[in-house]
């Protein structure tokens, strides 16, 4: 019987191809990561799309994995600014998580508190991204639809301070559909360069309630934080009950005022019979007649 043998180059070829083809059966393909802190994430507050970064750079290292957080949403109250606080799931990309929970609009809860949106209900987040203290964040198109001044202006602000709540982030630059924005809308506001909260002061009410926010169960002490411009710094501060009568009040002074934005930060002590809800309600004193001005009134629970 005649035996015949395959050349050695072929023997050799044959088995590096079987090699090859067992190894890649046993391997699933990995999704593309990025080495920098500044990748492109869409976190949902149920999970992360697949091949989609889990970090937009603005992590601080202070998250605990697998615990809830508390993020603020700037939505609208009348034709300025007013904060609601959401919970999200842990995660790196807490500022796209943010943006995600402003662009799904109001609660119906927070709609009965007067808070509302003039964000287009349609309008999805492609990514944000953090570097050296500036958010970068790209809208799709339906964020620039409709609207005159106010409504583009108030939009505009919407998403700047949800996004410069987070110490990692100081300015915010937009793109939409994934092309830099110079000129927003067809009133032609001028966002080219960085935008910051001082260039939304027109839309910020004189006394910025940052917490409490609507509905939150206080008890004991409430801290109170935020910004305000007012004159001289100074305004006041209530705790009413549910009938509507003052059980703790405070005066507050901002670290300035009459012209500049200042920040506060006061605790007001109080107590209840019940738990009940009342409110926190803010005003300044006219320098005319001494009555309230600028008031805003945040519901809250009091609870013993």
């Amino acid at each position: 019987m005649i035996r015949r043998t395959l050349p050695r180059n072929l023997l050799l070829v044959a088995l590096a191809i079987a090699l090859v083809a067992g190894g890649l059966a046993g391997c699933k393909p990995k999704t593309p990561s990025s080495s920098t802190g500044d990748t492109t994430s869409s976190v949902t507050p149920s999970a992360t799309p697949a091949g989609e970064s889990t970090d937009d750079g603005s992590a601080t290292g202070t998250t605990v994995p697998g615990k809830p957080i508390s993020v603020r949403v700037y939505l609208t109250r009348g034709e300025k600014i007013g904060a609601a606080t959401r919970q999200i799931p842990a995660t790196k990309a807490v500022a796209s998580a943010a943006i995600r929970e402003l662009l799904a609009g109001p609660t119906a809860e927070e709609v009965a508190y007067g808070l509302g949106t003039v964000i287009p209900a349609d309008t999805e987040l492609r990514g944000v991204t953090v570097k050296a203290g500036t958010a970068t964040v790209d809208l799709s198109g339906e964020y620039d639809a409709g609207g005159g001044t106010l409504s583009m202006t108030m939009r505009l602000a919407q998403v700047v301070y949800t996004l410069t709540q987070f110490p990692t982030i100081d300015r915010v630059l937009f793109r939409i559909e994934g092309v830099p924005v110079t000129t927003f809308g067809g009133e032609g506001i001028m966002i080219g360069t960085p935008q910051t909260r001082d260039d939304y002061e027109d839309v910020t009410p004189a006394i910025l309630v940052e917490t409490p926010t609507p509905g939150q169960a206080v008890s004991g002490n409430v801290r109170v934080t935020g910004t305000s411009n007012v004159f001289e710094a100074v305004f006041l501060a209530e705790i009413r009950d549910a009938g509507g009568t003052t059980i703790a009040k405070k005066v507050v002074t901002s670290t300035s005022g009459t012209g500049t934005r200042g920040a506060y930060d006061v605790t007001i002590p109080f107590t209840v019979p019940t738990t009940q809800m009342g409110s926190l309600v803010v005003y300044e004193a006219s320098a005319k007649d001494g009555s309230p001005i600028n008031v805003v009134k945040i519901s809250l629970k009091l609870t013993k």
